[in-house]
């Protein structure tokens, strides 16, 4: 598998959880833990959140949604 595919699979992984949990808002948005994120997706968490385009959200509080 080539970085894009990873970055994709990694990124529907990490939607997934989030969605899973009720994550869809800012003000439903969770913590690493309440996500239950592995330890794979917390590395790759500072490149999938937070960008312009990006479906994944970051709080100022650290907190995740999408």
């Amino acid at each position: 598998m080539n970085l894009s595919g990873i970055q994709f699979k990694m990124h529907h992984r990490i939607v997934g959880k989030l969605e899973k949990v009720g994550a869809t808002s800012m003000q439903k948005a969770v913590t690493i833990e309440e996500a239950r994120f592995d330890l794979q997706e917390q590395g790759w968490l500072s490149y999938v959140a937070g960008g312009v385009f990006s479906k994944v959200k970051k709080t100022k509080h650290q907190r995740y949604y999408v």
